[in-house]
């Protein structure tokens, strides 16, 4: 845990190599950590996120991420727990990229908190460097590996994110190709995937059940109704629909909206039209999980055709998707989004 801790205590430590850019609407900067395994982004000087790649993680993740206003729209447990959070799910990081079933092994639900004698039942993906960074396009290339429980690598995972901020709107886009690279790999469909952010209180949905959080003090917490106050999120999809009835839908973009601090936020994820079974199913929860998943298949709409991915070996798959944070956009506003990500 000494990486991770001092990855929590050095959060915005400025690192002796960076890069920035300011023809993609705002001037983007990168600072890459090495100590700390991590590389801050900032747009006009103002902190956007951090992509962490500590060893201590099961995977790599984007956090914390902020408005252009400077509002923390991300959970801060397990990493950087702030009062009155849920504290469920703790694989629940950020944003990240990962999947329930790939040759029968859990990718999705591992973290640090698995008991050993279960550990045989996930994967976990390792960083391996940062290939690239190129400022005057504002993208971040990685490279990692997704390993089996014996230790083997079954995918080799090459990303580009994309970061960038125009009129107050910043967003993020990631394109994930993961190449089979040394026996044939399957996916098989499941609800554990795809992309996902768990969000800030401010974005769940009121909750009337007992729940388990951190009091003020930090203390685990049982209480037979949460504390509702400033949660109002409201999830809509593409099709008008609305609410928690949003998971399981398949749309080529889901929006979360939500009042913070007075300040009207609009998260939206976006599907592109090439990604395999598009539009993607919603994976997004009431309680603060904003997931969409391209294999989710029957694990979540019993109606759906079976989905099953296989890549032999050297074969490659490529997902993109696109995360917007702005303000009060309207429906029609998110349409354009939508048809320019689709270009």
């Amino acid at each position: 845990m000494k990486a991770l801790k001092i990855i929590l205590l050095h959060f915005l430590v400025l690192s002796c190599f960076s890069v920035n850019a300011t023809d993609i609407g705002g001037q983007v900067i990168f600072k890459h950590d090495k100590i700390n395994q991590k590389v801050d982004v900032f747009i006009d000087k103002k902190y956007f996120t951090s992509y962490l790649y500590s060893n201590d993680l099961e995977k790599q993740v984007l956090f914390p991420i902020f408005t252009a206003s400077g509002k923390d729209i991300t959970r801060g447990f397990p990493l950087a727990p702030r009062p009155f959070e849920r504290t469920d799910h703790p694989h629940h990081i950020g944003l990240w990229f990962n999947f329930g079933d790939v040759n029968g092994l859990d990718f999705w639900n591992n973290s640090l908190t698995i008991k050993p004698e279960n550990k045989h039942k996930y994967g976990s993906i390792k960083f391996i460097k940062i290939k690239n960074i190129n400022a005057s396009k504002g993208k971040l290339q990685t490279l990692a590996a997704w390993i089996d429980n014996e230790g083997k690598k079954l995918l080799e995972e090459n990303t580009t994110f994309i970061f960038s901020e125009n009129n107050g709107l910043r967003s993020i886009e990631r394109i994930t190709q993961l190449t089979s690279k040394q026996k044939e790999v399957i996916f098989t469909e499941n609800k554990e995937g795809l992309i996902g952010l768990r969000v800030d209180r401010a974005f769940e949905e009121p909750s009337q059940k007992a729940e388990r959080y951190l009091d003020s003090n930090g203390n685990m917490t049982e209480t037979p109704v949460l504390n509702n106050e400033g949660v109002n999120g409201v999830y809509r999809n593409a099709e008008g629909v609305t609410g928690s009835d949003v998971w399981s839908k398949k749309s080529k973009w889901v929006a979360l909206h939500a009042d913070k601090s007075g300040e009207i936020i609009t998260i939206v994820m976006f599907d592109n039209e090439k990604n395999p079974n598009y539009p993607a199913w919603s994976h997004a929860r009431g309680y603060g999980l904003f997931a969409m998943n391209n294999l989710a298949g029957k694990a979540v709409d019993k109606d759906s055709p079976s989905v099953k991915i296989t890549l032999k070996k050297g074969e490659k798959i490529t997902f993109r998707h696109k995360i917007i944070i702005g303000g009060n956009l309207s429906d029609s506003q998110i349409d354009n989004m939508a048809n320019n990500f689709n270009r």
